[in-house]
């Protein structure tokens, strides 16, 4: 095809565009009918629900490996006292059943070392990467992919991507320990500069949030890598939702939901399944935003040397709806 010199309509819907940042208000309009629309023929909240429900079920292997490598720096009892600044963003009953579990695995905890050390992580993470397989799944949907990874291959990229949340989990962990530090060295005096940490460390949480959303969406889906420039956008929406989601539906259960009424001793289980619910359904739909702006441009938004369309290796990245070429899957 081509596209040395596209139509004057074309180029205002952003068929040129290298970036999302170069789109047009038209094109940005464009786009987000298109999440709209899509975030129902995808059945987002379907796809969220499976992958809550895998998180849920990865819930406690992730927390026992995340206890196991800070034991090999810190005392893991601090593992609870460092996370306490997220414990008050969390509804009250997700929390409480994180750090229930937190205390147990601290007090189960043993002084393992080298092969036995190594395989029960093994063991924890093979075990947490069932969450990790739901997202590629559902981001191979939303990326309109078909999976083609063997086995093995597939199995090491979910074990990665945990071990990836685990780094940026102890990275949280160490600054927000730094941030609790600071804040008693303040004392009761430094409200000001107590405030300020807090803030510093709920920004350097969405930075680490969006640094692993970016990789999560460049190498979970089935497709030739995505330029990050391409990533970016939605990396951050999807930081943004994610802790939009969490603050509401934490005041949401604290004042309206009333789950150990209707559930009984179920309540806090089913506010920790809702919670990973909205939180699978922000990451879900900060991919959605990524793959219909990469659909809109006629560049080449994968990794390496520009090639043609129908040759890039990712479905978003062979067609553009800016020019008229859509999916086979949609049809605008």
């Amino acid at each position: 095809m081509d596209m040395t010199g596209p139509m004057p309509p074309a180029i205002a819907r952003g068929a040129a565009a290298p970036s999302p940042a170069a789109y047009s208000n038209r094109a940005w309009r464009a786009i987000a009918s298109r999440v709209w629309r899509n975030s129902g023929r995808r059945h987002l909240g379907l796809m969220s629900a499976g992958v809550a429900f895998y998180a849920f079920l990865s819930f406690v292997p992730l927390l026992a490996a995340l206890v196991m490598i800070y034991a090999l720096f810190a005392d893991p009892e601090a593992v609870a006292r460092h996370m306490h600044f997220a414990f008050e963003a969390l509804p009250r009953d997700a929390a409480r059943i994180i750090a229930d579990q937190l205390a147990t695995l601290t007090e189960d905890q043993t002084d393992q070392k080298g092969l036995g050390l190594i395989v029960a992580l093994a063991l924890s993470i093979v075990s947490a990467s069932r969450a990790a397989r739901a997202m590629m799944d559902a981001l191979n949907v939303i990326y309109e992919q078909t999976e083609c990874r063997s086995l093995i291959r597939s199995t090491l990229i979910s074990a990665a991507l945990v071990v990836a949340a685990l780094v940026t989990a102890l990275v949280g962990l160490a600054a927000a320990g730094l941030v609790g530090y600071a804040r008693g060295l303040i004392g009761s005096g430094g409200a000001f500069f107590g405030g300020t940490a807090q803030v510093a460390a709920w920004l350097i949480a969405a930075l680490l949030c969006s640094l692993l959303l970016a990789s999560v969406y460049r190498f979970a889906p089935d497709r030739a890598d995505a330029r990050w420039r391409w990533l970016s956008l939605g990396a951050a929406m999807g930081t943004l939702m994610w802790l939009a989601a969490t603050f509401g539906f934490g005041l949401y259960a604290a004042n309206f939901a009333r789950y150990e009424v209707t559930y009984g001793s179920l309540g806090a289980v089913v506010a920790l399944l809702m919670w990973l619910f909205v939180s699978a359904y922000a990451v879900l739909l900060g991919a959605l935003i990524n793959a219909e702006a990469e659909r809109q441009t006629a560049r080449d938004t994968t990794t390496g040397r520009p090639l043609p369309m129908g040759r890039r290796g990712a479905t978003m990245a062979d067609m553009s709806s800016a020019i008229g070429t859509p999916s086979v899957r949609q049809r605008e």
